[in-house]
């Protein structure tokens, strides 16, 4: 089912990888969504007006809003069944917490075993009130955790038509290419933000473009820390983003955005806001690129130093 978008405002689409899923340029995290404090009809007014923006992609996990998050979006969802074909839900499993809605959990733990990964990816399916979805990560490395048994899992859920595509999240490049070469992964979760450059220098993005691989990244803007963080180094950032932005006449946040996508790996990034306006800045990013010495201004003043 296609839908056509208001020129002014959708943003481009991308795809994960090759064979992966065609998610939003930007994607919507709903991991605050119980703190929102949405009805179930404002929830909804707010995935049309994202759907209206070109924002079709959404982020869940299994653990968000304390095992709750899901629930929510689920209930918005089944006010308007049909606006489930013209979005990609994504979810997250392999973290066990504890919490009144688990009373079987007593242990704060990982659990990347094949009989956990089925059963969260059926229990975000009854949440999200979906038949299938789009795109399901294993939320972070775990140190039990086995490959194969990992692919098998992927192999029945995709054969089960439960899922359509899988990936993973918070993986080091040599994780990802450890599941990769048993089962084709679509994307790596990872943060990053001109606070947080490790990617860029750990071989996690240089892995990912190798492959023809999108990174997702959460926490783009710092967890808010680009705004109003302490630190002299977020000082020193923010002035720079403050003057370029300025002189583009752009939103700072847009800035941001644009920074990150224009790595040649095509990152995804994710908002975390449940403001519409906050959606439509990180959209703004799609249509502009910053000049290469603009890129590296913000590169410089993120590492505090000269590049060369």
């Amino acid at each position: 089912m296609t839908h056509a978008q208001p020129a002014d405002l959708s943003c481009p689409r991308s795809q994960t990888s090759s064979d992966g899923p065609q998610l939003s340029r930007i994607v919507a995290g709903m991991w605050r969504i119980n703190e929102w404090n949405m009805s179930a009809q404002q929830r909804l007014a707010f995935i049309e007006q994202c759907l209206e923006m070109g924002v079709s992609s959404f982020d869940h996990a299994d653990i968000y809003g304390d095992y709750g998050a899901e629930t929510l979006f689920g209930e918005a969802l089944a006010l308007r069944p049909e606006l489930r074909a013209r979005m990609q839900l994504v979810s997250k499993c392999g973290i066990k917490l504890v919490s009144a809605r688990r009373p079987a959990h007593a242990l704060q733990h990982y659990d990347t075993g094949a009989a956990h990964i089925i059963a969260s990816a059926e229990e975000s399916l009854r949440q999200l009130r979906t038949e299938h979805l789009d795109l399901l990560l294993i939320h972070r490395p775990d140190p039990l955790m086995d490959f194969d048994e990992i692919a098998r899992a992927f192999t029945q859920l995709r054969r089960d038509g439960k899922v359509l595509h899988f990936g993973v999240s918070n993986f080091s490049r040599h994780q990802f290419e450890c599941l990769h070469r048993r089962f084709p992964l679509a994307t790596n979760q990872v943060e990053f933000s001109p606070l947080h450059v490790a990617p860029l220098f750990d071989e996690t993005f240089d892995g990912l473009q190798d492959l023809g691989v999108a990174p997702m990244i959460w926490s783009p803007l710092a967890g808010g820390r680009l705004f109003n963080g302490a630190e002299a180094q977020g000082e020193c950032l923010r002035t720079v983003i403050k003057e370029i932005a300025d002189r583009l006449q752009r939103p700072f946040a847009s800035v941001v955005f644009a920074w990150i996508m224009q790595l040649p790996c095509r990152p995804l990034p994710l908002t975390g806001s449940g403001r519409v306006e906050a959606i439509a800045v990180a959209v703004e990013a799609t249509r502009f690129t910053l000049g290469r010495a603009d890129w590296f201004a913000i590169l410089r003043a993120a590492r505090d130093h000269e590049v060369a």
